[in-house]
């Protein structure tokens, strides 16, 4: 099996940060751009994007607008958007935090996910970004295809159903 390397779109706010380090070493592409939304990185391919946030940056009031507006134009420019929230350990603060956004942004295409490490960071963004990626998601659509038909083939609904099909017409 090869292993997947893709191109992707960095935020040049984000130029020293340990996870894109690792995808570095992992062969992928990175280009650095103003551009994109501070603290966040694209994958063209996928047409996925992340942006990354910490407990610190986030304001002590969670209704601060101004970052909330940075969000909601990171959100209004990629249709398939990801809020990476990284902290070690999630306490009150975290988890306020989070329930902020998500009730912001609730009905929209932004997901939210809590994130720990560096490490997290580099497999939730490679796993989503590959799965969503052009011949990826071929793939999975193909195979998820057939095993629904294999499914309702192999169903036991059938066998129940045979004896009663000639009473129904």
């Amino acid at each position: 099996m090869t292993s997947w390397k893709t191109t992707v779109i960095v935020s040049t706010s984000l130029q020293n940060n340990e996870a894109l380090r690792m995808l570095l070493a992992q062969q992928h592409r990175l280009r650095y751009s103003d551009s994109v939304e501070i603290g966040s990185f694209v994958f063209p391919l996928s047409g996925t994007a992340f942006m990354l946030i910490t407990p610190e940056e986030f304001p002590e009031k969670a209704e601060n607008t101004e970052y909330f507006k940075r969000i909601e134009k990171f959100v209004q420019v990629h249709r398939n958007s990801f809020l990476l929230l990284q902290s070690p350990v999630y306490g009150t603060r975290e988890w306020q935090i989070l329930s902020a956004v998500q009730k912001r942004f609730f009905g929209s295409n932004l997901k939210v996910l809590p994130i720990h490490s560096n490490v997290d960071i580099v497999k939730a963004v490679l796993s989503i970004a590959k799965a969503t990626s052009k011949p990826h998601a071929d793939s999975i659509r193909d195979r998820m295809a057939l095993a629904r038909a294999r499914i309702i083939e192999c169903s036991p609904v059938w066998e129940l159903l045979e004896p009663r099909k000639h009473h129904l017409f």
